[in-house]
């Protein structure tokens, strides 16, 4: 029995103890919630591939790495085939494993980083010279039929020049050709490319040209999507027909040109008439 002036017992405040699956699948909600889809850039290891199909992976930087899973469903779209050493940019969503606690990232996407880069860089210049009207369909030009002499601008050696005159002396050999020989990659092409139209341009002694180059990767095709040859299409005085990769490939030219060929040989079909018809 407790004296009248003694106080009354504390009271100890109600535990709110977890079970380990229950923090793991809160922490798990809370991870989900509270990041939207992510793009990540990062170097493959561990890269492992089992009978379900599915594809594990770490992805890691000089700092840190964080464990990452793509499922069949996702993996089997790749365009590549992942390898450990590997830089590549994912789209994921971030999330928790809880039967072991582990946090990892899902993986929705993948493509090899330097490809992602150069594809942000295209459509955000390709946006920009859209909204400038450079693709406006009213700055295409006709192009003359027959023409007086067609230019070339491509490299002299490649597969490219090749294919255009086999296809032009079947067609119709009588038109003299004029080749602005440039290189078609690399650092300086797209200096000497933008040099060869406002040269061909200034000259007139053709009355259309054709800038064409043969297939390539992102990389490779990557002088005709910068900036200055762009600008070089736009402001020539002739019109020009561009033949650049393959049919799947599209370029920045190819927006701006006058008209576009899926190949360097449906190039030299576009400007020229079949004199067998």
């Amino acid at each position: 029995m407790l004296s009248p002036d003694a106080s009354p017992p504390e009271t100890r405040p109600q535990r709110d103890v977890y079970t380990i699956s229950r923090l793991n699948r809160e922490v798990r909600m809370r991870i989900e919630g509270g990041f939207p889809l992510l793009w990540v850039e990062g170097e493959i290891s561990n890269l492992s591939r089992p009978g379900s199909g599915h594809l594990y992976l770490t992805l890691k930087d000089t700092q840190a790495q964080v464990r990452c899973a793509m499922f069949r469903a996702r993996n089997r779209n790749l365009a590549f085939v992942p390898r450990d050493g590997m830089q590549v940019l994912v789209r994921a969503r971030a999330g928790l494993y809880e039967a072991r606690g582990d946090f990892q990232l899902i993986v929705e996407h993948m493509e090899a980083a330097g490809d992602g880069a150069l594809r942000r860089a295209f459509e955000v210049l390709k946006q920009r010279l859209a909204a400038e009207g450079l693709f406006a369909e009213a700055h295409k030009r006709p192009l003359p039929t027959p023409p007086r002499r067609i230019g070339v601008i491509t490299s002299p050696t490649g597969a490219a020049i090749r294919d255009i005159l086999s296809v032009l002396r079947r067609r119709f050999p009588a038109i003299p050709v004029l080749v602005y020989p440039v290189p078609v990659q690399g650092e300086g092409a797209p200096r000497e490319i933008a040099a060869a139209l406002e040269r061909a341009s200034e000259r007139a002694e053709c009355d259309v040209l054709i800038l064409t180059r043969g297939g390539g990767s992102l990389e490779d095709l990557w002088a005709f999507n910068e900036e200055i040859v762009a600008r070089a299409v736009h402001a020539c005085t002739i019109p020009v027909v561009t033949g650049i990769g393959h049919e799947i490939d599209f370029t920045i030219a190819d927006f701006v040109a006058d008209r576009r060929a899926p190949t360097p040989s449906g190039a030299a079909e576009v400007v020229s008439p079949d004199q067998a018809e």
